[in-house]
């Protein structure tokens, strides 16, 4: 079916305005964290890889947290482990059972044991039909000196549609 412009306009307005108004505030959210993300990475140097693991779950329309087992391969060979979880706010409808992040790490300063812990904060946006792709672009941790950039979209499987702001916590 091609885009139709009559259409997406005309939905837009039976929506109900305070519903409009968070819909307008998450886009332009999300404009603010995929503009910023560029010029973040420019400053930094690569420090490795986070790969994170797990993510079964439900979307709860609104959002949804979802654990998984993290590993860091930082660039001089050296892993350490972390637990996560990523919560996510906006739209959230469906179901996802496995799911593979891989993120190149980059930091403005050197890394010490553990330096992944903390919060990261950014635009989220995921599909799947059986199998799927979602993306992650996180900026946050130690002092905010901390950007987590997609190596390669992530892999999912499930039934599931996201886009919002999503939240990392590394423990």
């Amino acid at each position: 079916m091609p885009f139709n412009a009559f259409r997406v306009v005309s939905a837009w307005a039976r929506l109900p305005g305070d519903l409009r108004m968070k819909v307008a505030a998450l886009v332009a959210a999300l404009a603010m964290v995929l503009a910023g993300s560029g010029s973040a990475v420019a400053a930094k140097a690569k420090a490795g890889t986070l790969t994170c693991k797990g993510g079964a779950g439900v979307g709860l329309i609104l959002g949804s947290k979802k654990h998984y087992d993290c590993v860091f391969q930082s660039t001089k060979g050296q892993t350490e482990s972390y637990e996560g979880s990523v919560t996510k706010i906006g739209l959230d409808l469906g179901f996802t059972s496995k799911v593979t992040i891989v993120w190149a790490v980059f930091s403005s300063t050197d890394l010490g044991p553990k330096a992944l812990v903390g919060d990261y904060v950014g635009a989220n946006a995921d599909a799947s039909i059986g199998v799927g792709v979602g993306t992650k672009i996180l900026v946050g941790g130690s002092k905010n000196t901390i950007s987590l950039q997609p190596l390669s979209v992530q892999g999912q499987t499930g039934l599931n549609i996201a886009v919002g702001v999503a939240d990392l916590a590394l423990r």
